[in-house]
């Protein structure tokens, strides 16, 4: 009865912002700002700050949620329907990650370009959870996000034609970049092998996983919006013992209260384990930081798991 009442809240936030977003659209079709730049428009910092890089001077980003905003739970804000009126071109990930504002998304795609950038992807290459669930945390497999990125440049390139060739030449200087962090993700294959299991509050780190054939293990499911039970816990804790795991990890979006009770849970089992750090998931860290970028909050997450699932093995 309380998830029932929770989705008809959901759909009235979000019926309420379409209303709203259509009542100041009369302005006409919204296009650049004063200095004549495109106005992009992203949900997650994940996809803005590549583009504001790959856009560079012709396009000004906006991010919705900022640092340790939960996008699962996310409702639109009085600030995000000024700028999704006011934006040119929308990018979001889509897959059910930004699950209150999807129907909005979808609705306004009438009036102006908006892409799901996940949805772009072949299926085939998605994960799914057992109960079919797709999971949307596309962006820790840099080759994936890749081509999301890809998708979103191709539809800047078709919005402002006569900047499409300083789009691709932007786009494949950051892609170079993502290269030499592919090379330095390497050093995560040298974690000793009955080591190298991740557990975190919930399971936003699959693609990752697979990715780095590291074993994963997250508290809650897909979505920070299911619950964690005791057996989830004790589970977890017998997975640890079992492999002699050194660290587990708290997510900067996500409440550690999860991740105490099986730090907890451990000792009274006589295991101690420690909390290896703080990785980003959901949501990436402080703008003007380096965590704060896609590609150094990757590396930040890759150098500290080596550092706490390595530690006393070097």
């Amino acid at each position: 009865m309380k998830r029932k009442w929770k989705n008809i809240m959901s759909i009235g936030i979000c019926m309420g912002f379409f209303f709203l977003v259509a009542c100041g659209s009369d302005n006409g079709e919204g296009s650049a700002d004063e200095d004549d730049k495109i106005t992009v428009v992203t949900t997650i910092a994940q996809i803005g700050e590549p583009l504001s890089v790959i856009g560079g001077e012709h396009v000004n980003v906006e991010s919705l949620m900022g640092p340790s905003v939960d996008p699962h739970l996310y409702n639109p804000t009085q600030s995000d329907i000024s700028k999704v009126d006011g934006a040119d071109v929308i990018f979001y990930n889509g897959l059910n990650l930004e699950a209150n504002m999807t129907e909005v998304f979808e609705s306004i795609s009438s009036e102006k370009p908006v892409l799901a950038i996940g949805e772009t992807l072949p299926e085939d290459q998605l994960l799914k959870d057992e109960e079919g669930a797709i999971d949307p945390h596309i962006w820790f497999d840099y080759n994936m996000w890749q081509d999301a990125l890809d998708a979103a440049v191709e539809e800047l390139k078709d919005y402002a034609p006569d900047y499409a060739d300083e789009f691709e030449a932007n786009k494949q200087a950051y892609f170079a970049e993502l290269d030499a962090l592919k090379t330095e993700a390497e050093k995560l294959q040298d974690i000793p092998e009955n080591q190298r299991v991740l557990v975190t509050a919930h399971d936003a780190f699959g693609y990752f996983g697979r990715l780095h054939n590291v074993e994963v293990v997250g508290l809650q499911g897909l979505s920070t919006e299911s619950e964690i039970g005791v057996s989830d816990i004790n589970k977890t804790i017998e997975l640890i013992a079992e492999h002699d795991v050194p660290a587990i990890f708290v997510e900067s979006s996500v409440n550690q209260d999860s991740i105490n009770a099986v730090v907890e849970g451990s000792a009274s089992n006589g295991v101690e384990i420690e909390i290896g750090g703080e990785l980003y998931s959901d949501a990436m860290g402080e703008e003007g930081t380096e965590e704060g970028t896609y590609i150094g909050m990757y590396k930040y997450n890759v150098d500290t798991i080596y550092e706490a699932l390595t530690e006393g093995d070097e």
